[in-house]
């Protein structure tokens, strides 16, 4: 059975789904079965919202103030989960709410998520990938036309609507094509943190 709440550098994550809108060529699911202090997050079957709130209800959160979905899947393809699940933390634990994203979700259900997600979540942390359509589709692989267009957009706009907004890429990117995606992330007026490459 795999690992629904797991931590991973002194941080607690929620594993809410295995399905993805994109095929990143450099993602760590298709590397390992598992990070941090989880067993497996492979779910044979998406677990239901009563099997998560036993596991979180199951979880220690002392010395946690926050907590992340963010697991081997996009968590904005399980959407209802997401908030019911969010609303349920806040509610009961009190803790921040921050969404690891690809921005897509709009594209993948089909409206604009970002109103519902603002009730519940605090903040949200979105890949940037790469500093151009081209470059960002070659590595991001999305299953939509224009993602790259859609998923800065989601930003942007998330960016007035959660306390906090992030892109995000990884330091592999050349140093050129970094100072590109900053330039990106200025032209919306959005932060990006620049992570340091992990296989852990």
């Amino acid at each position: 059975m795999a690992d629904i709440i797991y931590t991973y550098k002194n941080q607690v994550y929620a594993n809410i789904t295995n399905k993805c809108d994109c095929a990143c060529t450099f993602c760590i699911r298709n590397q390992k079965d598992a990070i941090g202090e989880a067993q497996s997050l492979w779910h044979k079957v998406n677990p239901t919202v009563d099997e998560i709130k036993a596991a979180i209800d199951a979880f220690d959160f002392t010395g946690y103030d926050e907590f992340v979905f963010c697991g081997y899947g996009e968590p904005t393809c399980a959407l209802d989960t997401l908030l019911e699940i969010a609303a349920y933390i806040k509610k009961n634990y009190g803790l921040k709410i921050r969404v690891n994203t690809n921005g897509l979700g709009n594209l993948y259900n089909k409206k604009n998520i970002i109103p519902e997600m603002a009730k519940v979540v605090d903040s949200v942390s979105i890949s940037l990938n790469a500093p151009t359509a081209e470059e960002y589709n070659k590595v991001t692989r999305p299953q939509f036309e224009n993602a790259y267009e859609a998923m800065l957009e989601f930003a942007k706009e998330a960016n007035d609507s959660f306390s906090h907004t992030q892109l995000t890429i990884v330091d592999v990117l050349s140093k050129e094509a970094q100072e590109m995606c900053q330039k990106v992330a200025d032209s919306i007026g959005v932060h990006l943190r620049i992570r340091k490459f992990s296989s852990q």
